[in-house]
C-alpha cells in the first residue's frame, strides 16, 4: 500500500457516508413538512419536495395505505433508510484495509 492510500479511501468513505446522510435529511425533512402541513406555496417547502420526490422517485407510490400520511411516510421513509443503509455500507467496505 503506497502512503496515503488509507487517507484517500478514508475520505471517499467520508464523502459516501456524507452524501447519503444529506439524502436522507432532505427526505426526513420532506416527511417532517408533510406531517406538519407546511405551505406548499413557499419556495423552500417546494425545493425540499421536488428532491425528496426525485431522490425517493423508485418509493414515494410503493405502499397503498388508506391514509396519505401513512404513503407518505413509508414511502418515502424507505428510500431514507436505504440510503443510509447503502451509503454507510459501502462507506464502511471502503474503510477497510
Amino acid at each position: 500500500m503506497s502512503p496515503g492510500t488509507g487517507t484517500r479511501s478514508s475520505t471517499a468513505a467520508r464523502v459516501i457516508a456524507v452524501v447519503a446522510d444529506v439524502m436522507a435529511f432532505i427526505i426526513g425533512l420532506w416527511i417532517l413538512m408533510y406531517l406538519l402541513d407546511a405551505n406548499r406555496g413557499n419556495d423552500l417547502v417546494a425545493f425540499v419536495k421536488d428532491a425528496a420526490r426525485w431522490l425517493a422517485g423508485w418509493s414515494y407510490d410503493l405502499f397503498t395505505f388508506d391514509e396519505a400520511w401513512a404513503r407518505v411516510v413509508s414511502g418515502y421513509g424507505l428510500a431514507a433508510i436505504v440510503y443510509l443503509f447503502i451509503g454507510h455500507a459501502v462507506a464502511g467496505r471502503i474503510r477497510r484495509p
